[in-house]
């Protein structure tokens, strides 16, 4: 092991990590960036053993930060046996990005472009320090590895707490290396939030500082550019969509609750009025919903013997192109101006009823749910209305992203629904407001950030 005499030594031969990261390169490290590197680095040096979260919005230089630390305490510890470990929640594609992102800041260095070597496909060397990737997914066997220097969970959003625990917390325990959680923010149940309260409350205890949380507003203080491509997202998304919130402004939002809050409701409120008939010049789309046609549900009386069971709904929107024009939208509006609903009914007289909606408000689109029963009614209709019929097969990952798509949507204000009649008079705008109140959401951990949705 170096003495802290060389230590020093070399720390101050090679001046310190900001220098270093621009010795010989083009890269530059930005202001933001200079105190979580430097309090990662001395925790390292210092045997402190600290337990850090970085919270940085998407895009900000959150991973060329990582590969500069990295670079800087592998050359640091290079006449040692140190040893780097980092886990990202996936192999393909975020450990093998990880690893091309190092491979180029340790070929923009002067000190280390000709001193660095790979091995076994997933550790690099610079003399005897090494850094290892690994994949911190819930089936990769990673047992075994230690993480003498530094441990890194990088997006630690996306991984499992419970691997975490059980296979990549213990590579430090014996060292009590230094770690740094790394990622945007989610939920409040993942890996980061967890370790993200822990580290408040030490801050709390000691006084010494382990969270660095970033948002867009100050990226874009030092980033001008950065700032104008926040402003395009918020433009398209909405600021309050979980989306922007998460990866931009660095705010939780709950994993389970209410998909439509009264605030996000209030959004929905048009005040055009219902209509019976399309207005002329004006470009319609037909969006279906379809339910199973249930004929055995029937009693002799003709009644349902399960009148709450699902229904077919058809929602007539009126599209507003207008706002192709706003240089941030960039999107048609839509104006819901009528609804229908069937229940148990056969699919032929749906068919029937489908096709005079269509002769009377001639849609550009009829977008149609082809999911099980509904993939014949769709064909159907698909022969009838050519070129009309865009069909929509529902399934963990398409549902996800209709769900987050139409959240966006809404918080842009591009969908509005007619202005009520009044109490009774709108049966159908009643019913789909009734359910949208009790519409749940849970938003899962994981790299795809999925959500499910529904009404229980």
């Amino acid at each position: 092991m170096e003495t802290p005499e060389r230590l020093e030594a070399m720390k101050y031969l090679l001046s310190d990590v900001v220098r270093f990261a621009q010795w010989g390169s083009s890269l530059r490290l930005r202001a933001y960036q200079v105190d979580v590197a430097r309090a990662i680095v001395e925790s390292v040096l210092h045997h402190r053993g600290l337990s850090f979260v970085v919270m940085f919005p998407r895009q900000s230089g959150k991973n060329e930060l990582q590969a500069q630390i990295e670079t800087y305490l592998l050359t640091l510890f290079s006449q040692t046996e140190a040893e780097i470990v980092k886990v990202s929640p996936t192999w393909k594609p975020q450990s093998l990005n990880a690893m091309r992102r190092l491979e180029r800041i340790l070929n923009h260095n002067l000190i280390t472009r000709r001193l660095w070597h790979k091995q076994s496909g997933y550790i690099y060397r610079v003399g005897q320090a090494r850094v290892f990737f690994l994949s911190g997914a819930p089936e990769a066997n990673i047992v075994g590895a230690t993480a003498s220097t530094l441990l890194e969970v990088d997006e630690a959003q996306d991984v499992q707490p419970a691997k975490f625990d059980k296979d990549i917390g213990p590579m430090a325990a014996s060292t009590n290396a230094t770690r740094v959680f790394w990622g945007t923010a989610w939920t409040s149940r993942t890996l980061l939030a967890r370790e993200l309260r822990a580290a408040r409350a030490a801050e709390q205890a000691d006084g010494r500082r382990r969270v660095f949380v970033l948002t867009a507003d100050q990226v874009a203080a030092e980033v001008p550019a950065y700032g104008a491509f926040v402003a395009d997202q918020v433009a398209k998304l909405g600021r309050s969509h979980p989306m922007v919130r998460t990866q931009f402004y660095s705010e939780e939002i709950d994993a389970q609750g209410g998909m439509f809050p009264a605030e996000r409701l209030a959004l929905m409120q048009g005040s055009h009025p219902r209509q019976r008939a399309p207005r002329p010049g004006q470009v319609y789309a037909l969006l279906l919903d379809v339910a199973g046609e249930d004929e055995a549900a029937r009693s002799a009386a003709g009644e349902l013997s399960n009148p709450g069971r699902d229904l077919t709904a058809l929602t007539v929107v009126e599209v507003d192109l207008a706002s192709l024009g706003d240089p941030l939208l960039k999107a048609p509006t839509y104006r819901v101006v009528a609804r229908r609903q069937w229940i148990g009914v056969r699919h032929t007289r749906l068919y029937a009823e489908l096709r005079a909606q269509a002769e009377l408000w001639q849609p550009r689109y009829l977008v149609v749910d082809a999911t099980g029963v509904g993939a014949g009614l769709a064909s159907f209709l698909d022969r009838a209305l050519p070129g009309k019929v865009l069909p929509f097969v529902f399934n963990a990952a398409t549902k996800s992203r209709l769900g987050w798509d139409f959240l966006a949507v809404i918080e842009t204000g591009r969908f509005k629904d007619w202005a009520p009649a009044g109490a009774g008079e709108d049966a159908d705008r009643e019913a789909f407001y009734r359910q949208a109140q009790a519409c749940v959401m849970d938003v899962q951990t994981g790299p795809e950030q999925r959500m499910q949705w529904g009404v229980p």
